[in-house]
């Protein structure tokens, strides 16, 4: 069977009024969708057509047909026309986006609840961990006899701080010769480097104090771990709960409870793709997890710098309007790497390199 051009009307016209909808659409309403200048029973013929070529589906037998895995798959491909976000949509992101943190892990984080905000799915953000993370600086600040705070900030402006509170009184004195002692040992240092050799440099150096220096360098090697490890970031995971495809609790629930476990997210979406750089789009069956294989995930990759790249994307039904999403995801990610300092690729692609998300060559329109 051939997929002549006017099925590939009648292809794109169910696939977006179900988009719209979640209801299944029939001939005589196809007709209108589509302009098609032709009769009921001709539409009805290519849709049974398009069904035995796998790109559409019955859910009964009186209903009307809806899009398969594979008729989305082609729509993205090939169908989908380019979105452009409308000014006021960019400036709603932009406002949003130069709310400038220090921390990487906040500004994840805070990338993810946006994506979120601006799409209306669950979404995840991932920073891959860099490869030779070090601690730059340390802070020892005394809040009474008996505690004190340890700052230290990582090469990739990471801050962690840890409250400690001692059996015995430390006196600022030593607090001051501790601080210099880390600050001369312990940075620019990889996990790695953390040696027994070290250790026993550091302990002829402070003497008496030694127990302090093992205290606060345990917690610099725990800084570091989870800095070689990818961090990830989850939001708006109640948003399921917004669309027909999630009425059913149980269902609901086994989507949420993945979403809530990072190890799952991390191993799915590694955060170098074909060429480390533009937007996949994941629909049903191609996704690993078998918690996803009745949902769709677009995702995007930004780059930090310095070697490190990120992951941002969202999760939902199927029946998620992708030229939007690819499209607001793509530019919160060029943002996120010009917000890093890093480069923006501009350029946008699906597992299959889809067509529809490249904008034409020539398109000068201006925004609507």
């Amino acid at each position: 069977m051939e997929l002549t051009a006017r099925r590939r009307k009648i292809l794109r016209a169910i696939v977006e009024y179900y988009i719209e909808t979640a209801e299944p659409v029939g001939s005589k309403a196809i007709g209108k969708l589509a302009n098609l200048d032709c009769s009921s029973a001709t539409i009805r013929n290519d849709m049974a057509a398009l069904e035995k070529m796998g790109y559409l589906e019955q859910p009964h037998t009186s209903a009307g047909r809806i899009p398969s895995p594979k008729g989305y798959r082609i729509y993205v491909n090939e169908l989908m026309e380019h979105h452009k976000l409308s000014i006021q949509e960019t400036e709603k992101m932009n406002e949003s986006l130069h709310l400038k943190m220090r921390e990487l892990d906040r500004v994840i984080d805070q990338a993810g609840k946006l994506v979120s905000q601006f799409t209306n799915y669950p979404s995840f953000a991932l920073a891959e961990g860099k490869e030779r993370v070090t601690i730059v600086r340390y802070d020892l600040l005394m809040i009474d006899q008996n505690s004190f705070i340890c700052v230290a900030m990582t090469n990739t402006n990471v801050v962690k701080n840890k409250l400690f509170h001692l059996p015995s009184d430390i006196t600022e004195p030593q607090l001051q010769l501790l601080n210099a002692l880390l600050n001369t040992s312990f940075t620019g240092k990889p996990l790695e480097a953390f040696s027994a050799d070290l250790m026993e440099t550091a302990r002829k150096a402070a003497g008496s104090s030694y127990g302090l220096i093992s205290l606060v360098v345990s917690f610099a090697m725990d800084v570091l771990q989870d800095a070689e490890h990818s961090s990830v970031h989850t939001a708006g995971a109640r948003h399921l709960l917004e669309h027909p495809e999630y009425r059913d609790v149980e269902k609901a629930h086994k989507l949420m409870s993945y979403l809530a476990k990072d190890d799952g997210l991390s191993e799915l979406f590694p955060m170098t793709g074909q060429d480390g750089s533009g937007t996949r789009v994941l629909i049903g069956p191609e996704n690993v997890a078998e918690e996803l294989k009745d949902t769709s995930v677009v995702l995007a990759s930004y780059d930090i710098g310095e070697g490190m790249k990120g992951v941002i994307g969202v999760v939902g039904p199927t029946r998620m309007d992708y030229a939007k999403i690819t499209a607001k995801l793509s530019y919160m990610a060029d943002n996120l790497s010009k917000l890093f300092g890093g480069s923006s690729s501009g350029q946008l692609q699906s597992a299959a390199q889809p067509k529809g998300l490249n904008p034409p060559k020539d398109e000068e329109e201006e925004q609507k």
